[in-house]
């Protein structure tokens, strides 16, 4: 198994928990007792950092440690968003030119985006900071629905705890479906979230109508039940709604369509299946709800550019 070096970038008056969050997760990931991940932290002339929340963290390694990583992070950036030094703009360049990883977790897009990464890209950021990042950067297509976007080899998440869900989705890609689920199991946490923002952002409160309560129990109940068959028109019905109403509360709960949020996860079941049993791939587009090989083959290969073969191949041969 390959080890992979991360490069975490350390930042002064950022919170605590943003630096955390990459070293919790990728400093648990073993394989046959061996380390996946090399986790080294770096600032600008290695000097310690004073984070908001009162902690120092002290720091051994300059930004030269970028230039050989595998994976780059930039964990978040100072609410009042100053400017990055042209050393760490520059460094980034430089590991974006050779193929590295470049991860920019909630405001650490801000860096991400002034290195010119993410020009003619798609990314997000926390949706408070929307519209200072559209007028700072006319040439990314900033939609802060999604938690976090994987846009070739650059990475963007949206706000605080949704850097857990953008770090296990690397350690998902590169390890695989049952040693991300054990992480995020360690750290009592979900191993997926198909919801954007949307659901987070603050709005009136009021009480739930039986509905909604429906909603929520059909919605589980499909989780549970993926290789089912299913069409709004029904599953609007059973949660006592028009399809409009279905549609536009969906939308606002998880950022997605129906149909969207269905597909990720009937993928993300094959994950599990190509990964624990020997199924054939028939069988598992079946079983994962998706029925037609095709169809399969071709959303699998669309969402993780790998074929369920060589997944198979990859993540069992991991195992």
């Amino acid at each position: 198994m390959k080890q992979y070096s991360v490069a975490l970038i350390a930042l002064d008056n950022i919170s605590s928990f943003h630096l955390s969050v990459p070293c919790l997760v990728f400093q648990d990931v073993f394989i046959n007792q061996v380390p996946v991940f090399n986790l080294t932290l770096c600032s600008e002339g290695a000097v310690d950092v004073s984070l908001s929340s009162g902690f120092t963290a002290s720091i051994d390694h300059d930004l030269s440690v970028i230039e050989n990583a595998d994976i780059v992070i930039v964990p978040s950036w100072p609410n009042t968003l100053p400017e990055p030094s042209q050393d760490l703009l520059d460094k980034l360049k430089q590991a974006d030119e050779r193929g590295a990883t470049i991860v920019g977790l909630c405001l650490g897009v801000y860096a991400v985006a002034k290195a010119g990464l993410l020009d003619d890209k798609r990314a997000t950021t926390h949706w408070a900071f929307s519209n200072k990042f559209q007028q700072a950067f006319p040439r990314v297509d900033i939609d802060c629905e999604p938690l976090f976007i994987e846009q070739a080899n650059v990475i963007t998440s949206a706000g605080t705890a949704a850097s857990l869900d953008c770090c296990l989705h690397i350690v998902r890609r590169l390890c695989g479906n049952d040693i991300a689920s054990n992480i995020a199991r360690v750290m009592v946490t979900a191993p997926f979230r198909s919801g954007g923002q949307q659901q987070y952002i603050p709005s009136p409160i009021d009480k739930h109508t039986d509905s909604e309560v429906s909603f929520v129990l059909v919605i589980n109940d499909i989780a549970q039940n993926l290789g089912q068959s299913y069409d709004l028109d029904s599953v609007a019905a059973r949660c006592a709604m028009s399809r409009r109403t279905f549609t536009r509360q969906f939308k606002a709960q998880y950022g997605c369509t129906f149909g969207e949020w269905l597909t990720q996860q009937r993928l993300a079941f094959s994950q599990q299946l190509l990964e624990s049993t020997d199924y054939s791939i028939s069988s598992v587009a079946e079983l994962s709800g998706i029925g037609s090989d095709s169809v399969f083959r071709k959303h699998f290969k669309k969402s993780f550019n790998v074929s369920p073969t060589q997944w198979r191949t990859i993540f069992r041969g991991n195992r």
